[in-house]
């Protein structure tokens, strides 16, 4: 445990958000849980680096791969940084007193070097300056000449013209000054992130850290989730949860009620009954909808590197869309739209959808979601816009009244439309859908 260990960056980054994170991310891996989310925004990440080497190199320098090994990187990078500032590199790699670091994009600039570290976020944030602090460090330690460092994100308004120009997609942002005001901080960085895997597990409170500036993986180890109904499903802002957690309270059903205000109060309620809750309301809501009634359900991408011309950075574009249709108490049918031609598919899903949605009855939704890609598609396709500003004008958001009418303690604070199908009568399951 004493052994001192190689930091990267992004354990520097750990420590500075967590000592305790970057313990369990040394230590116990195996207990790490990455979410879709985050899963997609590495993901998105390595994609936009790719698109990063094309638009600054123009297909010219020289990769590092990383596969052969951390070693192997770094004597490939040295051996390149011999020749001079000659071409670029991408993914330079280099270790400074056993802080380990890759270049995302290191350029030629006069007789030294430029360094551009590259985002998939639209816009510029504190934590990056202060991720390109620790590559400064290290870079003019190691008595390399560094020019200047920049950060280029994601530029929303970027609108995509097609055959694969990505020219524009990044803007970059100047931060050697902001960086240089950061690099006396550096060393007390490395400190921190070196005391917190030097001994026994630091003990750190739950708050508002566990989500920013990233989200923890390690999220279990920390807040309670080993009881039936867990602190966490009375929902509300990450301060007020974190006092409770560490008072010791665990389990909803623990809290005292004069702790519980606001909206909270029912979901204690309830929890501590045991029972569902329907209030009456939803009956009548229900009855009061007329028929046919169309259940609709979109499917949508936002991809940071557009896809098809005339798109723009995650712009959300629906893909499909589907739809049950109840003519008549139980008398169910269903239409859908899926192309699967690969060409831009929201023209054509739109015209599917305004032949198959009719021009009577209510059009179900679940949250306000259905209404604005509908908006959406309108603004694209302004001759198609009083049709589908029609279908608008027919939405049905179920979402309100089932907030208000609804709750049953399995929920944990959430209505989502995940929370509450496996909880009503009927044993409905979103997984079977």
């Amino acid at each position: 445990m004493t052994k001192r260990k190689n930091l990267s960056k992004s354990r520097i980054m750990s420590a500075q958000q967590c000592p305790k994170l970057l313990y369990l991310d040394v230590y116990h891996r195996d207990l790490k849980e990455i979410s879709a989310s985050t899963q997609a925004a590495f993901d998105t990440g390595h994609l936009v680096g790719d698109i990063a080497q094309e638009i600054y190199g123009g297909g010219q320098g020289t990769f590092i791969e990383y596969g052969p090994g951390l070693r192997q990187a770094i004597i490939d990078t040295q051996a390149l940084m011999e020749n001079g500032p000659v071409a670029p590199i991408y993914e330079a790699t280099y270790e400074y007193e056993g802080v380990l670091v890759r270049a995302d994009v290191q350029l030629p600039a006069g007789d030294g070097w430029r360094i551009i570290e590259v985002k998939s976020s639209t816009k510029l944030k504190e934590e990056h300056i202060k991720d390109s602090a620790i590559q400064a460090w290290v870079f003019k330690n190691l008595g390399y000449k560094l020019e200047g460092i920049a950060l280029a994100h994601i530029d929303n308004q970027f609108l995509y013209q097609g055959d694969g120009d990505y020219s524009g997609l990044l803007v970059e942002n100047d931060i050697a000054d902001e960086v240089e005001a950061l690099l006396p901080q550096v060393p007390e960085w490395i400190r921190t992130a070196q005391q917190a895997i030097s001994g026994e597990m630091p003990e750190v409170p739950v708050g508002g850290h566990c989500s920013k500036p990233y989200p923890c993986s390690f999220l279990k180890q920390c807040w309670p989730s080993d009881v039936d109904y867990p602190v966490t499903g009375l929902g509300g802002g990450k301060k007020s949860l974190a006092e409770l957690v560490s008072e010791g309270y665990r389990d909803i059903r623990d809290v005292p009620a004069e702790r519980i205000s606001g909206a909270r109060q029912r979901i204690h309620r309830v929890t501590l009954s045991g029972e569902p809750e329907l209030l009456p309301g939803a009956r009548e809501f229900v009855e009061s909808l007329g028929y046919p009634r169309y259940y609709l359900d979109f499917e949508t991408i936002g991809p940071a590197v557009p896809i098809w011309p005339g798109t723009r950075p995650y712009e959300t574009l629906a893909i499909q869309w589907s739809c049950h249709i109840e003519e008549g108490p139980g008398q169910m049918r269903h239409e859908e739209f899926l192309d699967l031609s690969g060409e831009a598919p929201m023209r054509a899903l739109a015209e599917a959808m305004i032949d198959a949605l009719g021009t009577e009855g209510p059009i179900l939704m679940y949250t306000s979601y259905e209404r604005g890609v509908i908006l959406g598609l309108a603004q694209r396709f302004p001759d198609l816009a009083p049709q589908l500003e029609a279908l608008v004008e027919r939405l049905e958001d179920l979402h309100p009244p089932t907030k208000h009418y609804f709750y049953h303690p399995k929920m944990l604070g959430s209505w989502s439309i995940k929370a509450v199908m496996p909880n009503i009568e009927g044993g409905l399951d979103y997984n079977d859908l």
